[in-house]
């Protein structure tokens, strides 16, 4: 039972009554007059679970993008439906206006429309239908929730997208400068030149020096069909927060620059997520489908709250590319976690592959270091510098097992792992 502003407004109407004739009968007499309209009101209200309910599938939409969710309602009663439907969603959903007043004749259905803004990536649910129906008085009604099912899913915004076309205009000028003097295996030939000093003499084409009666080289180029796997860790570490964006959203941003430039390179990109377990796989997807397939698998990917099992999520990458590739591992920068179950697979990963390790830095830590105005500032700069320290040195010892660490803050590392992605390029070193 639900009662409306109508009820209270009719017992203040009493006032009138009452101080016409001022007596205690008078009181009693409209109270009870109040109560026998209510209960009369409610007898003549239908049972609010008369209406059929059922929700339109919502469309995917980028984080901080705006959508709706539409709710069918059909009357297959006999009498109309008068009263209101609340269609609830998780706070993270952004449900906006959810409260919809309905008149809806038997035998009709009606569409009603909830706008919607999610605030957080993944599946965000809806929860309970509620429905509330009122008397022909609009004293008092009669209300009923519902589960109907529905969730909208929220992708990664990719804000660092705002690079893509500078870091595709250098990939261009990769492409038409001059083609790099690298020889060996994982390279295609180019043209040939005259020699220059300082070139390499195993380079010089003796067939082609003969003929021009001058000296002449080789030039080669990268393969452009190189193998680049993404490894995404979604353990512990990834769920701490740098400002107001998880670790892990930061390093989606990055894989998905890095996926969009390699692949309007001509490189093969697979992507690979877990901790103890892989949660998410996209191997194999075409360049024109690879960033949907991306964001759509990253959507639901949430830190789990337990230690990143590197040795499993070595042996996945064996399994997806068993030649010489390019390995980005995206996973912070904490020494503790990196020397207790990182540094063994990772020594057989650099032994086979070329190996990226790029991590979301936290710039509070610079800013605690310029900080030392009293004794607690002093402690804060001082434990800064510590964490510092340590993370230079696994960072060193990182180097030494010839992986290339990138520490950058949330807006700096997508575009130091794409320039780091075209600097290998040029050099001829993927």
């Amino acid at each position: 039972m639900i009662v409306t502003g109508r009820l209270f407004g009719l017992v203040l109407a009493g006032a009138v009554p009452v101080l016409v004739r001022p007596q205690t009968g008078t009181v009693w007499l409209w109270i009870g007059t109040c109560v026998v309209l209510v209960v009369l009101d409610l007898l003549l209200t239908g049972s609010p679970a008369v209406l059929s309910l059922s929700r339109v599938p919502t469309a995917q939409v980028r984080l901080g993008d705006a959508t709706t969710t539409t709710l069918l309602v059909a009357n297959p009663g006999t009498r109309t439906f008068r009263g209101r439907v609340r269609d609830a969603w998780q706070p993270s959903a952004g449900a906006g206006t959810n409260r919809h007043r309905i008149s809806l004749p038997p035998g009709e259905r009606r569409a009603v429309t909830t706008p919607l803004r999610p605030t957080r990536r993944g599946d965000r649910q809806a929860d309970r239908v509620t429905v509330r129906r009122f008397g022909p008085l609009g004293l008092a009604g009669r209300q009923k929730s519902v589960v109907v099912p529905g969730h909208v899913r929220a992708l990664p915004p990719f804000t660092s997208r705002k690079h893509l076309p500078s870091r595709l205009a250098r990939l261009r000028q990769l492409d038409g400068r001059s083609a790099v003097r690298v020889r060996g295996q994982g390279t295609e030939f180019d043209s040939l030149r005259d020699y220059v000093e300082g070139d390499d003499v195993r380079s010089i084409d003796w067939r082609a020096t003969a003929r021009r009666r001058s000296t002449v080289v080789r030039t080669w180029q990268p393969e452009k069909d190189r193998h680049i796997i993404l490894v995404l860790d979604t353990s512990r570490t990834s769920a701490g927060r740098v400002g107001d964006v998880p670790r892990l959203d930061a390093a989606m941003d990055a894989a998905l620059l890095l996926a969009a430039l390699a692949s309007r390179a001509g490189d093969r990109v697979d992507l690979v997520a877990g901790d103890r377990r892989v949660h998410r796989k996209v191997i194999g997807s075409s360049r024109t489908t690879l960033l949907g397939d991306l964001v759509t698998a990253m959507a639901p990917l949430e830190p789990a709250l337990l230690e990143a099992d590197w040795t499993l999520l070595a042996a996945e990458v064996a399994r997806v590319s068993r030649q010489r590739g390019l390995v980005v591992l995206l996973t912070p920068l904490e020494p503790s976690a990196i020397e207790e179950s990182l540094l063994a697979p990772l020594a057989v990963l650099a032994a086979r592959h070329r190996v990226v390790l790029a991590s979301v830095a936290d710039p509070a830590l610079t800013a605690m270091l310029d900080r030392t105005g009293d004794s607690t500032e002093v402690y804060d700069a001082a434990a800064a510098a510590r964490t510092v320290a340590l993370r230079e040195r696994t960072a060193a010892a990182l180097g030494r097992l010839g992986v290339d660490v990138l520490d950058a803050d949330p807006e700096q590392l997508p575009v130091a792992l794409a320039d780091h992605y075209l600097m290998l390029k040029a050099r001829g070193l993927l």
